[in-house]
């Protein structure tokens, strides 16, 4: 993900705020037409933890029937976006600097939760952990690590 994934080509609405609805309506407003297609929805909004939810759907499986991995990896960077959006307390332009994800177990016909864990959250740069979970799984099906300077 680029800065020019989350910077809108219009001016973005002033969305304040860092719960659900408020992190649902900065994914709507703020990032790519391709992301939203991932049908990704907020689950829960804290300080320094959040949680999206990734739907299942056949469009987003590989040859053999596994969530794809790009997929995930959008999801969790995503993710992480909108979790560095509620620990401040609504939109700042931000650009990823790095992720690294590391694939544990395939996911197939379930949706799949997406928590964020913010583990410094700095002036220019944030730092996160990603646990991507099927729902219903005890074990996860992928692990991120992200990197974001934090643009505005």
């Amino acid at each position: 993900m680029t800065s020019a994934d989350l910077t809108p080509q219009t001016p973005a609405p002033a969305t304040a705020g860092s719960g659900p609805e408020a992190l649902d309506a900065i994914l709507r407003d703020n990032f790519a037409p391709w992301i939203q297609r991932l049908g990704l929805r907020v689950e829960e909004a804290g300080e320094r933890r959040t949680v999206l939810r990734l739907p299942w759907s056949d469009e987003l499986a590989r040859e053999g029937g596994g969530l794809s991995g790009q997929a995930m990896m959008a999801a969790a960077d995503t993710a992480t976006a909108l979790a560095v959006c509620a620990a401040r307390g609504g939109f700042v332009p931000m650009t990823t600097v790095q992720q690294s994800t590391t694939f544990q177990r395939p996911v197939s016909g379930r949706d799949v939760l997406v928590d964020v864990r913010i583990t410094k959250l700095g002036r220019t740069l944030a730092f996160a952990e990603v646990t991507l979970t099927a729902e219903g799984a005890t074990e996860p099906a992928a692990h991120a690590t992200t990197v974001y300077a934090l643009l505005g």
